[in-house]
């Protein structure tokens, strides 16, 4: 049976109601910066793809052709393979990360004051804390930094001017252990393998597989009743 034509595009498609500055301009409304976040949200998003700066290309196309009533491909035909592309593509990143993260965490436990535990943990006191130390069923208050191992950071309460407070047995594993260790007043660095983090799925700024540094500042302990 014959495939049935794909919908005529529109005569003329709808004039935009923003006019954008050229690239590389700067950003000079607030309406402006927001879909400029848009843009980097939508790139955010298109991580767990690992995309060439060639594939990057045919996304701006895909795009353009869009925009213009005039896609290449039909999209109901082709838009089903997508998941399949971003587990193949998800599966490459992790393993590419886990072997940088193996060389990271190794160099980690080989530093003066740090104790790998059993769990593949890498804990080091940065400064010592002489208030009370948690158990996993308290609420802390802490001030944090999380980075990839080339130094990107995705989180951090310093930024947002604002401690962070949480039970400590509903945060990822490597939280629940390392910060056990720690006493109010303290600073500690931990060093997580993706096991005890994100594992293979990652998060939005976390790629799959990749091994996570905190630096914590534990503030407070409210004991469970």
């Amino acid at each position: 049976m014959a495939q049935a034509p794909a919908p005529k595009a529109p005569a003329s498609a709808p004039k935009a109601t923003v006019t954008g500055p050229a690239s590389g301009a700067a950003l000079a409304t607030d309406e402006q910066k927001e879909i400029y976040a848009l843009g980097l949200s939508i790139f955010r998003s298109l991580g767990q793809f690992d995309l060439s700066g060639s594939e990057m290309e045919i996304v701006k196309r895909a795009l353009s052709d869009a925009a213009a009533g005039k896609p290449a491909i039909d999209v109901n035909e082709w838009g089903p393979k997508i998941e399949q592309l971003a587990q193949a593509r998800g599966t490459r990143v992790a393993e590419r990360e886990k072997g940088a993260s193996t060389a990271f965490l190794a160099k980690a436990a080989g530093e003066s004051g740090a104790v790998k535990t059993d769990s593949g943990l890498v804990y080091r006191e940065l400064t010592a804390g002489t208030g009370a130390s948690p158990v996993a069923t308290d609420r802390v208050k802490v001030n944090y930094r999380g980075t990839l191992v080339n130094g990107t950071e995705f989180d951090s309460s310093y930024r947002r001017n604002e401690p962070a407070e949480f039970a400590l047995n509903q945060v990822i594993p490597c939280w629940t252990e390392g910060v056990q260790k720690m006493k109010v007043g303290g600073k500690a660095r931990l060093v997580c393998p993706s096991k005890l983090a994100y594992g293979d799925q990652g998060r939005p700024s976390i790629p799959g597989g990749a091994a996570l540094i905190f630096e914590i500042e534990l503030l407070d302990v409210v004991k469970a009743p």
